[in-house]
């Protein structure tokens, strides 16, 4: 097809059609790239707004957010910003850089603050540990080679790449390093008491959570390149809908899919859950993997490896209760995020949190009204304890409450009097995350990031499905550790990846 004109490939891009399952971020910018590339497409979204976990929700004055607390690509000198301009993601949207990512506060009261500048940060370490130079200064520096970890732009020249690439090599040798250690591990090198159980807690109560998800944030953030863009999650996922239903794209809410029609080993279509049939040259599934693979294809193209990532090989994230609280108090003046520890253990299912995180968005206004505040807690748990004790809707709402009155008895310790000042109270569980997303086991993010998948994040998991023509995957299930900016580039690469089966030239508009 090389010697075809330009024109007529065109016209090839112009007659297929692309039927996209899920409109979440990746489902969202597969369809923007879609019609960029002159495909019809439709996306088909059980939910009745776009965004999928990517979201926030209205409770009186207040809005309360799931996703978003920083995001790659917020800075025009960063690889990512260029897809985030072509979707339309951050137009006209001010963005958040924060002074400190998160910090830790000991019984006691001591602090530990991270900065989101690496040379403030060693710093900071030093003050609190001048025993522990030598972790603290190898940990800043390693901060800072990581912040030239970037894919280089699509249209950068060979000089540049050069120029790149002699950054790049004593990134690859710190992330070499750092790779080898978990969180827990990474907290004992430390000698200082205080830094040990620090680091120790700043892991969320993820298994096996890797040193390298900690640094990767902090790296970003030091090149600038992860501020947070007002408005939250929902606005974002708006932002891109937008983008789409401009670009000439349909989006068909309150339409779950059932199954994929495949005929002669080719995906041709979907049967929605009225039983509706619509057929596409394509189909992508931006939803659910476990739902795709094992319901909506009823297991039939699947190998050992894909197997086993849902039999043990691989771990999703956890799911999650979370306790948003709207507040009658102004918190600017807090840390946007603190991890502090319990006096007594908060039991979340059948998992004890012996810390717990506050996190306030008073830094944007969309959030609460003037002189008020958000504060959300979340909390992992196990997904089977709340899926039973749904059966039970008196139960189920005793025990939300219940963990609801000891997040806010642990919040007036940290902010005495707040009790009194809790205006709104809304609890999302396991249950409302599965009802909203379809998520496997409700978890928040797809696979999880562990120590020993950390080789997958480069080498990446299947799109496509052995013996199924004209179907690909992508999104949270096809990338370990999730996240948006993946979710986004991944959408862009599929489409990109169509346009070459296609031999039409793929493009893209801003």
């Amino acid at each position: 097809m090389k010697n075809i004109p330009l024109d007529y490939k065109e016209m090839i891009a112009m007659s297929k059609s692309i039927a996209i399952i899920g409109a979440g971020v990746a489902g969202l910018s597969a369809g923007c790239y879609a019609r960029m590339n002159g495909y019809e497409t439709t996306i088909f979204e059980l939910h009745n707004q776009p965004g999928g976990l990517c979201t926030s929700w209205q409770r009186g004055d207040y809005t309360f957010d799931g996703c978003v607390h920083w995001l790659v690509g917020t800075s025009p000198t960063g690889s990512m910003h260029h897809i985030w301009q072509e979707l339309g993601a951050l137009k006209g949207k001010q963005i958040v850089n924060h002074e400190v990512y998160m910090c830790y506060e000991s019984a006691d009261g001591r602090r530990l603050n991270l900065y989101t500048n690496a040379d403030r940060l060693e710093q900071h370490l030093l003050e609190l540990a001048p025993e522990d130079a030598a972790i603290s200064k190898e940990l800043a520096g390693v901060i800072r080679k990581l912040s030239y970890i970037d894919q280089m732009p699509d249209n950068a020249g060979i000089l540049s790449g050069l120029s790149k690439l002699g950054r790049m090599i004593p990134a690859l040798l710190a992330l070499s390093k750092y790779s080898k250690y978990s969180m827990m591990e990474f907290a004992e090198r430390f000698t200082n008491p205080f830094l040990r159980e620090a680091f120790a807690h700043l892991d969320m109560g993820l298994d096996d959570f890797p040193i390298l998800g900690l640094v990767f944030p902090l790296a970003f953030m030091h090149a600038g390149d992860a501020g947070y863009p007002v408005g939250g999650s929902l606005s974002l996922a708006r932002a891109i809908e937008q983008r789409y239903l401009e670009l000439g794209g349909k989006i068909r809410y309150k339409s779950r899919v059932e199954k994929i029609i495949t005929e002669n080993g080719r995906a041709v279509g979907v049967v929605l859950a009225d039983k509706s049939e619509q057929r596409a040259d394509y189909i992508i599934s931006a939803a659910d993997g476990y739902s795709t693979i094992f319901k909506m294809l009823d297991g039939k193209y699947i190998n050992e490896e894909i197997r086993s990532y849902y039999e043990g090989g691989l771990k999703p994230f956890p799911s999650l209760v979370q306790v948003s609280l709207g507040i009658g108090r102004d918190l600017s003046g807090q840390p946007k995020m603190v991890i502090r520890p319990l006096s007594t253990p908060l039991v979340v299912g059948t998992k004890k949190h012996h810390t717990i995180p506050f996190a306030h968005y008073s830094y944007d206004p969309t959030m609460a009204p003037p002189g008020k505040s958000v504060v959300i807690t979340i909390l992992s748990t196990d997904y089977q304890y709340w899926k039973d004790l749904y059966a039970d809707k008196e139960k189920y709402k005793a025990e939300k409450e219940r963990i609801a009155a000891e997040v806010i008895a642990a919040l007036d310790e940290y902010c005495p009097g707040i009790k009194e000042q809790v205006e709104l109270v809304d609890v999302a569980s396991p249950v409302t995350f599965e009802r909203y997303t379809a998520n496997w086991q409700a978890s928040f993010e797809g696979w999880l990031l562990t120590k020993n998948t950390l080789s997958l994040v480069l080498k990446g998991l299947p799109k496509t499905l052995p013996g199924l023509d004209n179907f690909f995957m992508i999104g949270q299930w096809t990338v370990i550790g999730g996240g948006l900016p993946p979710a986004a580039r991944d959408g862009r690469d599929i489409i990109s990846r169509i346009c070459k089966q296609d031999g039409v030239k793929f493009t893209t508009t801003k």
